[in-house]
């Protein structure tokens, strides 16, 4: 049976569990397991009945948006993951671009590019 991996930031909702075997032939009907099981993951997961844009999902290692979506096909011993996006930024919250901000030492800082 299938395998989903959980990332650590929804295991919450999983009672931690890091992996869940679910039971289906395609990702969409794996995920229906899985949010039947763990309803919390749905609002996660999902907007409507479609993947919300910043969940990318994974099976074996390949992109489903490059494949069939959620009609991708899964196997017995196939394992899909499950990775939300990540953004990032400078760390900065002052509202400023890199390239605007003033060295503290006194030196050019680097332009952001």
């Amino acid at each position: 049976m299938p395998v989903v991996r959980i990332p650590t930031v929804l295991r919450k909702h999983t009672g931690g569990d890091a992996k869940v075997s679910v039971h289906g032939a395609t990702v969409g009907e794996a995920f229906d397991e899985l949010v039947s099981g763990n309803p919390e993951l749905k609002e996660q997961l999902f907007e409507g009945e479609e993947l919300r844009g910043f969940v990318n999902v994974y099976v074996d290692d390949e992109d489903i948006r490059f494949i069939e979506g959620l009609d991708t096909p899964v196997g017995q011993d196939d394992e899909i993951a499950i990775m939300p996006a990540v953004a990032g930024g400078s760390g900065h919250t002052d509202g400023t671009d890199v390239a605007e901000r003033p060295s503290t030492d006194g030196a050019a800082e680097p332009t952001a590019g």
